[in-house]
Formats: structure tokens, sequence, C-alpha cells
């Protein structure tokens, strides 16, 4: 059986964790393959909203387990908190999530590190990160100077590996961040009680994917942020510390690219971002104010206002490119009723030369090139059947789609479930 892949197309928040739960009861195995507690999922079902952040949204479907890949770098504070807050909703959790022996543990001086950073970062050099330690954990996963989930299943070698890291990382934390050094038997307690907890769940994932694909069960990979995101593919610096992108999601879970069949894209019908970094369909003032009230735009995990732009075509061809997407999903298009003309950004001009491509570098110097689209004006929520949307509305999707080249299998007309048009 295949495994599929849900990815975005934009810079996050682009409607995922909705796809992901739509997707998932027809799936056996979600897997989270990158990121951290940065990111937030949100779910309706049947009007109750839901949040997730490490924990894979397809939770809360019973027939699913969950996996969390050896792509994530996992903060123990934060998931017992997730965890225990969805088992006050009745969801059953810790019998159903798998954690990857191989997944990088974000420890508290991580977040320090982090916050530190970013206040001592000049204005035209802040990132905008959400200060959850995501890039900090990421950065010693690369210097080797990691603890991962399967040595927490050693005391010894744990003790020895963590007295090692903090040698290091204490000189680091006095000498450049002026902190407080870590107490190396206080976290070594720490990352036993989560060993204690959630040390049953621990296994080789890499193993346990390929076996389950092989045995025909259907996997479904689910990443955080948007290939707008991605460290290598966007808007570097500023961006995140991972891949969200297709290659992430096969490094990030170690399942065989062999396996992998339908890479399915997430974009808004318009466009949003959070934190800093060049947008070139960014609508400012009170026009943006609009669309982010209309919209709802403010980030789940932390309430940030999102900045909110128009649809832009290049940004799609680009993570098509990337990802090998083979069809998309629009979502939030019942946001753009207000609206009785909607721009759209069908390309870029940089120094006087139309570009055929979104450019790895001088983003923030490119002309967008608008065209404009008719509004329907018409109250198009919940509606799950293309051809009762208004025919102005169907000449938008069907533009869009002409635009970049690709398919649209899904239209979402609304948060819930069942506010969902199956294109074909």
């Amino acid at each position: 059986m295949p495994a599929n892949l849900v990815v975005g197309a934009q810079w996050g928040d682009e409607g995922k964790a909705k796809v992901i739960d739509y997707l998932s009861k027809d799936t056996d195995i979600i897997v989270r393959y990158q990121g951290g507690a940065n990111a937030g999922h949100t779910v309706v079902v049947g009007g109750k909203k839901y949040i997730f952040h490490l924990v894979p949204s397809g939770i809360i479907y019973d027939n699913t387990t969950c996996v969390i890949g050896n792509g994530v770098v996992l903060d123990p504070e934060y998931f017992l908190k997730e965890c225990a807050d969805l088992e006050s909703h009745g969801f059953r959790v810790k019998d159903k999530v798998l954690i990857s022996d191989s997944c990088h543990i974000l420890l508290p001086y991580h977040r320090l590190i982090d916050e530190a950073r970013e206040a001592g970062s000049s204005p035209e050099r802040k990132i905008g990160t959400t200060k959850k330690g995501i890039g900090m954990c990421y950065a010693d996963k690369m210097l080797r100077n990691g603890v991962r989930a399967g040595d927490l299943l050693d005391k010894e070698n744990l003790k020895r590996k963590l007295n090692h890291i903090l040698e290091v990382k204490n000189q680091e934390l006095v000498k450049y961040y002026d902190l407080e050094p870590v107490n190396p038997n206080e976290m070594y307690d720490f990352l036993l009680d989560f060993a204690d907890k959630m040390g049953k769940n621990i296994i080789n994932t890499v193993y346990y994917l390929n076996s389950e694909l092989e045995k025909g069960k259907r996997v479904l990979l689910e990443g955080a942020q948007g290939t707008g995101l991605d460290i290598d593919f966007g808007t570097y610096p500023y961006v995140t510390s991972s891949n969200p992108t297709t290659g992430g999601a096969l490094a990030g879970s170690g399942v065989s690219f062999r396996y992998l069949k339908d890479v399915i894209g997430i974009t808004k019908a318009y466009a949003t971002r959070v934190g800093e970094g060049p947008f070139p369909s960014e609508i400012l003032g009170e026009a943006g104010d609009v669309l982010r009230k209309l919209g709802g735009e403010y980030g789940s995990t932390t309430g940030r206002p999102r900045r909110c732009g128009w649809f832009d075509v290049q940004m799609i061809k680009h993570a098509v490119t990337v990802n090998g997407i083979n069809s998309l999903v629009l979502t939030k298009i019942d946001v753009l009723s207000h609206y009785d003309s909607i721009p759209v950004v069908i390309g870029y001009e940089y120094k006087g030369k139309k570009l055929d491509f979104f450019p790895s570098q001088g983003l923030e110097d490119v002309k967008p090139l608008f065209a404009e689209y008719k509004g329907w004006k018409d109250d198009i929520s919940g509606i799950n059947s293309f051809s009762k949307l208004p025919p102005l509305c169907q000449s938008y999707i069907k533009s869009l789609q002409e635009l970049v080249h690709t398919k649209i299998g899904i239209v979402s007309t609304g948060p819930d479930r069942d506010h969902t048009i199956i294109m074909d």
C-alpha cells in the first residue's frame, strides 16, 4: 500500500490539519515527520475546535496509530501537556502514539537560548521565531551534541552522555548568553521522568513504518509549516529550521521513496505568513486588517496576527516543483466572498525583467504583477458541492488551477469536516 503526503504550499497555516483529518478516516498510520511544538494544527469537528502541536491530528480517529518521526524535535513538557489535554476530551493518546528512537529531545535550555538570541538580535536580523527552542535543538542535532529519545532507554549511557553534553553547553550558557548553568542531575531526573511515562512508546519507527507498509497498511505523512519556510527552499533566513517539503518527509520518517504515491499540496485561496521576511503579495494597512479579521488569521500556537496577502501563483508553482505535488487543496475560499474584485499575483518583475521562477534571493525586491478576478459576493460557507458554488467562484477556482498547471482536487468552504468539496 502507498504512503501519501500532505505538505504546505505557502508559509504554513494553510489548513493542513483539516485535510489530514479528512484523509485520516481512510488511513492506518499518521506520521509527523519534522518540526516541533512551534506548529499549531487546528481541527474542527462538530463545531468543537481542537489544536494540535506535536501529536498528529489523526489521533482523534480510533482506528489510527500516530508516529512522531525521527525528523521531529520533541519537547517532553509540551508533549505530555498536549497528551493530557487530549485525553481530557476523551481521546486515547498514550497507547496510540509511537516515538522514534532517533527523534531528538528538546531540552529547557534550548528555549532559553532561543529567547536570548531573538531578544539580542538587531531589528533587521530578527527571524520572528516562536521562541520554543526549535532551531536551537536542530542546531545541536547537526553539531552531534543532542539527546535522542532512544538514549532515554539506557540510564547509564544517558547519564554519561548528558554529562558530556552539559560540560560544553554550560560554558555556552554562562559565557555567551549570561544564563545560569544547567544542573546535570536535575536534567537527568527530568529525562528519566519522561522515560518512565513514555519509554514503552519509543521504538525504531523506520523499521516499523516500512514493515507496516509492506504488510499493506496505509500511511499518511504530515508536516508542519510550509514550502516557503523550508530551510533550503524557503525565504532564507526567514524560515524554519527543518525541511517541511517532500525530501524532509522521507528523511524525517525513514519511509522509502518507493512507497510514496500522492503528494497533496495545501494552499489558501489567498496567502498569509507569520513573522518576518519578504511577502510580495502582502496587503498593507487597513485592507490587510480587513482580510485578517475575515479569515481569523491569528496563530494557533502564539496568537500572533498573521500578515495577509493575495494568492501568489509563482509561489505555488515553486511548491509544486519542489514537492512533486500532483494535486492541490484550496482552503478558506469562503473568506473571499466579501470582495467585489480579487487580485492574484501572476508573476514577478526583478530589475525590470520578468521572472519565470520563485527566486532564492532578492524576493524582497521583486515587483508583483497582478490580475483581477470578479468576486461572487455570495456566502458560500459550508457548501459541499462544486455545482452549488456561484459561477464566478467556480471561475476563480478554475483560473487558479490553470495558472498553477496543477489540478485542484479538494476545496474547503469552512472549518468543519463537512465543509468540503471533492472535485473528482
